[in-house]
């Protein structure tokens, strides 16, 4: 029989004995035979007997099993099934307002008693109120390049420099869009403000203007980003929407779940508005207001430092106010909020939010 290689055989029964040169020295070869399994009988049957150096169980003939006081091998656990699980949804809805007094504005140091929180019309407990709030922020800055607003591509250069200088702080970041017919990140998120400023510079002509693919691109940048920071997009652009891909419902759908505010610099190369297109100033109108930011139309590229200085103040200033819908709405649903301040105050919000799936 053949295991592993090895040969297992009797010489007596398989093999010749060696040709000796004398007669006596075979008959004592032959005779060895015999004594040998005698010794072979001898050893199995002491192997057989108890060891007194050994424990029970690793005497011979016993069960080869681990001793009793031995830590037991447990297959590793699996995780739980999905079955035994709770998943708890926090449901809690963040509201960025700026407030902005009389002469418009931003007025700080309100306190709580000034505001009133309204989903659906059903007035909200405020279960957090920051006066000035401290979240970090993360900025897409997104400029466009497109041939129609090449007149005014200096200003944006400058104006987007310096607002990038003014706004950042330690924990904030800003990332750099440009947009024609296509949508293209120049720069990474980072708090880095001169290669910030160098991706500024490298804006570059193009042909079209795919404003829905800018804010659809740029909110799923900013959605990626942790929760607990604000998301701001700032747009230069001259609203001429002409290729995008994407839609209006795609892009503001976009905007709502990923929570942004939407700031839009309307730099219009045309000022009658019956020689140029007005869908994409509008449909920009109608993202920005029910994300809670604000629309600015300059006269000249010239003004765009002043309006960056003011967006800056106002993300400075703003109120963060949160509260647990009560009741909560269904999944996949619109809520509209509305936000009250005393009055000679007016308090811009985003006016929609998107509830997820439950």
């Amino acid at each position: 029989m053949e295991r592993f290689g090895l040969k297992a055989s009797c010489p007596r029964h398989h093999h010749r004995p060696q040709k000796l040169h004398h007669n006596a020295e075979m008959i004592q070869v032959h005779r060895m035979c015999p004594a040998v399994l005698g010794l072979l009988a001898l050893s199995l049957f002491l192997g057989a007997q108890d060891k007194p150096d050994r424990p029970p169980w690793a005497q011979p003939g016993a069960r080869q099993t681990k001793p009793a006081d031995s830590a037991p091998q447990t297959p590793p656990q699996e995780p739980p099934t999905p079955s035994g699980t709770v998943k708890v949804t926090v449901n809690l809805v963040n509201v960025l307002v700026s407030v902005l007094d009389e002469h418009n504005r931003p007025a700080p140091n309100l306190p709580v008693d000034a505001f009133q929180v309204f989903e659906e019309a059903v007035q909200q407990k405020i279960d957090i109120f920051e006066p000035e709030t401290k979240l970090p922020l993360d900025i897409a800055l997104m400029i466009d390049s497109s041939m129609s607003a090449h007149k005014e591509i200096a200003f944006e250069r400058d104006a987007a420099s310096h607002f990038i200088q003014q706004v950042l702080r330690p924990d904030d970041r800003l990332a750099v869009f440009e947009f024609d017919e296509t949508v293209t990140q120049l720069a990474q998120f980072s708090s880095d403000v001169a290669s910030l400023q160098n991706a500024v510079r490298r804006v570059t002509d193009g042909s079209g203007t795919s404003i829905y693919d800018a804010v659809l691109l740029g909110s799923n940048a900013l959605a990626r980003r942790p929760a607990d920071r604000r998301r701001v997009i700032i747009m230069v652009t001259d609203a001429g929407e002409t290729t995008s891909r994407a839609d209006f419902e795609t892009a503001r759908k976009a905007a709502l779940r990923a929570g942004i505010l939407l700031y839009t610099i309307v730099v219009r190369p045309v000022k009658n508005e019956n020689g140029r297109n007005t869908a994409g100033e509008h449909a920009l109108e109608t993202i920005t207001e029910t994300t809670g930011g604000a629309m600015f139309y300059p006269e000249s590229g010239q003004e765009l430092p002043i309006i960056f200085d003011r967006i800056d103040s106002e993300l400075r200033t703003q109120y963060r106010l949160a509260y647990y819908p009560n009741p909560r709405g269904p999944a996949n649903s619109y809520r509209t909020i509305e936000v009250k301040v005393l009055p000679g105050y007016s308090a811009r919000h985003r006016t929609t939010y998107l509830t997820g799936p439950q």
